[in-house]
């Protein structure tokens, strides 16, 4: 059973993601939150205290927090999957598999992966959904090694990442995104349920393991309507974060 300060922390982050404190705006005082929760003043410090560490609010001794970030926003320097993301913000992550065959690894394939050209590698065609509704498709390539472990996987998983650590212990430990634009093809705009040419957000990735193993390559496009970028500067840290589109 959770404490009371870490549900009450997480109460504040839902608040915070519902906008109900938006970007800027500063969090009630201890004294009203205590009040409000039928706690110490203390258990607030300890939640507020949570979401300081997490960067959602701002601190300063003797002055209401005010609120930095929202969970709606992942950045990408926590590499958490799209099922991840999706929780954190009380949506539902869908998958469908739409094709999946084994292929020789192509001259990018090799040099993305780490492989010798014509190394058996997985291509996985996948629809991303949010709440049932298409936002992204996902063109990965699985390395060699790791590619049994995907084919055996159910073509409704939810979250490939999630299965994979739970049926090997792989931990997807570093990412490389490159982020453009592009326009729909045939295939993109029928999977997605847009029109064909509609602008498309890229992000071609490659992810490691901790030790700096190739796991897989991907080409993901994401509707423009329904997911977008956002960069969250500061002085110690500059990140990029994806977030549902306005």
């Amino acid at each position: 059973m959770a404490a009371r300060h870490e549900e009450i922390a997480d109460e504040l982050r839902r608040a915070i993601d519902r906008e109900e404190y938006t970007v800027g705006s500063l969090l009630p005082a201890e004294t009203v939150l205590a009040a409000h929760y039928g706690v110490s003043r203390g258990t607030v410090r300890q939640a507020v205290a949570a979401l300081t560490t997490e960067g959602l609010i701002g601190s300063r001794q003797g002055a209401r927090r005010v609120v930095l970030a929202s969970r709606r926003s992942q950045s990408f320097a926590e590499l958490r999957s799209f099922a991840q993301w999706a929780r954190t913000m009380g949506r539902e992550a869908t998958g469908q598999v739409v094709e999946q065959e084994y292929r020789p690894a192509t001259k990018e394939d090799a040099l993305r992966l780490q492989l010798r050209e014509r190394t058996r590698v997985l291509h996985v065609l996948r629809v991303r959904g949010l709440d049932g509704e298409p936002v992204l498709l996902e063109r990965t390539v699985y390395a060699d090694w790791i590619s049994p472990a995907v084919e055996a996987i159910e073509p409704d998983c939810p979250s490939v990442t999630q299965r994979l650590f739970e049926d090997t212990g792989l931990v997807f430990a570093y990412g490389e995104h490159v982020i453009d634009a592009v326009a729909a093809g045939a295939q993109d705009a029928e999977l997605l349920g847009v029109r064909r040419t509609s602008p498309l957000l890229r992000v071609r990735r490659v992810t490691t393991t901790r030790e700096g193993r190739p796991v897989e390559w991907s080409d993901d496009r994401y509707r423009s309507d329904a997911v977008s970028f956002s960069v969250h500067n500061s002085i110690g840290n500059n990140a990029l974060a994806r977030k549902p589109a306005e």
